[in-house]
């Protein structure tokens, strides 16, 4: 169990580096973002295990707060916006699978001539839709929640 959370905030740790790659950030700021998406990930990897069994929708919620608290409290001692690290951090958690199922069931919704086949595949839709915002709107929540409770510790490193 152990490697797979390694592996799992790894690739978390490697995917944010490329996005925040896409904005720029000064070069101290890729290691932060690194572990702080390592961090996150991995602890929504442990939150959806057999062990724990919590549903995604509350463990992304839960593991973005805890990065957006990493980004707040680290960006004064790296000398960075909170944002430069909450939003690369936040990126890999992003659920593309639940989109891409939601809008491959809405195509075989238009595509299905009877009832009961337009009723499954509209289910499918629903449910992958309403999980893939219900992710996002957690992520959202819980990755400025801290910014806003901690504003000035969160806006020190800009000033």
């Amino acid at each position: 169990m152990l490697l797979q959370i390694f592996q799992d905030g790894l690739f978390a740790a490697i995917a944010a580096i490329g996005f925040s790659a896409i904005s720029r950030p000064p070069r101290r700021a890729y290691m932060w973002c690194a572990l702080i998406a390592a961090a996150g990930h991995a602890t929504r990897f442990v939150l959806l295990s057999q062990d724990v069994g919590m549903h995604i929708i509350p463990a992304s919620l839960i593991s973005s707060f805890l990065i957006g608290l990493l980004a707040v409290f680290i960006s004064p001692h790296a000398r960075i916006p909170a944002e430069t690290c909450l939003f690369p951090a936040l990126l890999p958690m992003i659920p593309g699978i639940y989109a891409y199922k939601a809008f491959g069931a809405l195509a075989l919704c238009m595509m299905s001539g009877q009832e009961a086949q337009f009723c499954h595949n509209f289910y499918l839709f629903a449910h992958n839709a309403l999980t893939a915002s219900g992710i996002v709107m957690g992520m959202v929540t819980g990755g400025t929640l801290p910014i806003f409770m901690f504003k000035k510790i969160s806006f020190r490193a800009t000033r």
